[in-house]
Formats: C-alpha cells, structure tokens, sequence
C-alpha cells in the first residue's frame, strides 16, 4: 500500500491497529524495510513486520486502544519524509494478563516516495520516557 502524502501515515496506522489488522499495517511498509516494535523486537522486511506485529496484536496489545497526540511530519528531501506522531495506549497486558495502564509512545518513522506513493522505509514505535 503506498500513500498519497507522508503526513497521511499516522492516521492509516491508527486506522489498522484499531482493525487489529496486521497485514495493513505492514502493506505501509516497503518491502526492505525495517521496524523498531513496542516490545522492542527489531523487524526486517515487510513479512518479518507483519508477522511480528501479529503477534504484539495477540498478545500484550490484543486488548490495546491507540489515541493520537500531536503529529509532526516534514520533508527532508523531495522523495523523504519523516512522520512523528505521538499516542496514548491504554489496554496493554502484562505477561501475566494483567493491565498495565496508560503508556505514553511516539511513533517515528521515514518514509520514501515510491513509484504510485510513499512507504516507510524504517520506523521505530518506543516507549515515552
């Protein structure tokens, strides 16, 4: 999936992650890229993304509700761009499915125009602080 603007990303992934839909999440990522996860797992390649975002959605996040913060995207290059948006998640489950409250977290991520759109070409979803 490419994107019509950069600026579009952060809305697109809320959209999917309140759809627990994985494969949406990573169809916003370009074949080689690379992703930083909550958890900390470092994914390459779309599947690799795909797959390790399945299983964050069935597990600590299956219960997991994002609500969007401030949102700041800019262009480094004509074909680059860099996308931070900041979320509030509530609803994450500890290993022991116990729930651990409200986490604040900042999603940055650069993306590269592709022929037909912009994808993420690396991405990292940590912790606030």
């Amino acid at each position: 999936m490419t994107l019509k603007d950069p600026a579009l990303f952060p809305r697109a992934f809320t959209d999917a992650w309140s759809a627990r839909d994985a494969a949406a999440m990573a169809a916003l990522f370009a074949e080689d890229a690379d992703l930083l996860s909550l958890t900390g797992h470092w994914a390459e390649g779309r599947k690799a993304i795909s797959e390790t975002l399945k299983g964050e959605m069935a597990g600590a996040f299956s219960r997991a509700k994002l609500v969007t913060g401030r949102t700041k995207a800019r262009m480094l290059t004509p074909v680059t761009a860099h996308v931070m948006q900041r979320y509030v998640l509530s609803g994450i489950l500890s290993p022991e499915g116990t729930d651990i409250g409200r986490v604040g977290a900042i999603l940055s991520a650069v993306l590269v125009e592709k022929p037909g759109g912009w994808q993420v070409a690396a991405a990292q979803f940590t912790v606030e602080g």
